[in-house]
């Protein structure tokens, strides 16, 4: 059988088939896996502790309130003297907060202010907007007292040996004026976590350094260390910038190193594509290991979590956007766990779209909106993974599920930034 020139051909080498990309939900299970918390206690004082998170639970030594007292400014009265709205009460004392009265006598009413014990025999408060004084030391109360009105019972907002506030709990101002309320001067907190924060490419400079005027032909501004350093800021961590590695594998595996001492997680914007320029990837092999690569969403598909050293690995895109939105969705998380906090969540909420977006995407799409005074959502127009100004613009994240559009009047979930950004 004669062969023809084709049959002779040496075959081409078989397209290496690409892993499927991750879904988000399975890739942020994945990496909180990996976020054990932080060993160690620091004890802060509670002044400085909002953001941080509790490492035991707060146990009530006292009751709050320690004794009944009164929520008003009023009358101590016993309901049993009243008949009408003729009676006359004797006023025979008057007690303010931060002192104590005398057991009340029948037909007498005692002058109390607002967080003053209740008097021994009294069984209510009638405020003073209820009250008639008659003479020097009368009153007649203008409606029937009822028992047990205006007073606040001993140990209602907190009973002593009750935990007040539970381990893993971040803190909040209303948290630490709770704390304090129990007599907590200093709080046991999880250990800051320690960043070691750089960016990578050649194309990169700082603001200060260049003058608009004078930006090289290709080279742009580092916006993403500056949001990047003000997010870890916000969540109680420990930075150090390392600035900006050029886009060569010796200096990136040089900085990953130097970055593994001393830092539980590295944080890196840039190089976590497949261009040739990209050298995250194998920087971080050659030095540990690399455990998540690549998720479907949009934007922010580019994302690396891996280990070097004893140092957690996490690399976001290059893009601001995608990076903004990378940090938020699954970085924020991860440091939340790595702090002890169990509920890390996402939370979104339904509200309308007020637009149109028929799009559909077959990744998962975080797009970004804002509320309108008719209480739904507008759509920034440039939906662009380099366009940070559509998260200046806007106050949150519309999660708009793969192969999905959306009609105007739709139902959307969306995530609001407060709830990201705290």
């Amino acid at each position: 059988m004669t062969m023809s020139p084709a049959d002779t051909k040496p075959s081409s080498p078989a397209t290496p088939v690409r892993a499927p990309l991750k879904p988000l939900d399975q890739a942020l299970a994945e990496l909180l896996a990996q976020a054990t918390p932080l060993p160690g206690i620091e004890s802060v004082f509670t002044f400085e502790a909002d953001g941080r998170v509790l490492a035991q639970d707060l146990v009530s030594a006292l009751n709050v309130p320690g004794h009944d007292n009164s929520a008003m400014d009023g009358y101590a009265v016993r309901c049993a003297d009243w008949a009408d709205a003729t009676t006359l009460l004797q006023v025979n004392q008057r007690i303010a907060a931060g002192s104590s009265g005398q057991a009340l006598a029948a037909m007498s009413a005692a002058r109390i202010f607002t967080g003053a014990p209740i008097p021994s025999g009294a069984d209510a408060v009638v405020m003073q907007e209820d009250c008639q004084t008659v003479g020097a030391d009368g009153v007649r109360l203008l409606v029937p007292p009822q028992p047990g009105q205006w007073i606040r019972r001993q140990g209602e907002d907190v009973a002593a040996g009750s935990v007040v506030l539970q381990r893993g709990k971040r803190l909040d101002p209303a948290a630490l004026g709770l704390a304090a309320s129990i007599g907590f001067a200093q709080l046991p907190l999880a250990p800051r976590v320690r960043v070691a924060l750089f960016s990578t490419g050649d194309e990169l400079v700082m603001p200060g350094d260049v003058a608009p005027a004078d930006l090289p032909a290709g080279a742009i501004y580092n916006s993403n260390r500056f949001f990047l350093r003000a997010l870890l800021l916000r969540l109680g961590c420990v930075v150090t910038d390392m600035g900006i590695v050029p886009d060569r594998l010796d200096a990136t595996v040089a900085a990953l190193k130097d970055a593994s001492a001393g830092h539980d997680l590295i944080l890196t914007s840039g190089g976590v594509s497949v261009g040739e320029e990209d050298h995250i990837k194998p920087a971080v092999q050659a030095l540990g290991q690399l455990n998540l690569w690549q998720i479907a969403i949009k934007p922010g598909k580019p994302f690396a979590y891996g280990e070097v050293g004893s140092a957690h690995f996490i690399g976001l895109p290059g893009n601001p956007v995608s990076s903004f939105v990378t940090f938020l969705l699954l970085v924020r998380p991860f440091l939340l766990r790595l702090q002890g906090m169990t509920d890390v969540a996402t939370k979104s909420i339904a509200i309308p779209a007020h637009f149109d977006w028929a799009r559909a995407d077959k990744r998962r799409e975080f797009l970004r909106v804002r509320r309108n005074p008719a209480g739904g959502l507008e759509l920034f127009a440039n939906q662009s993974s380099g366009v940070l100004t559509s998260a200046v613009w806007g106050d949150g994240l519309v999660d708009n599920p793969a192969g999905q559009s959306i009609a105007h009047g739709d139902m959307v979930q969306f995530i609001p930034f407060s709830a990201l950004l705290s």
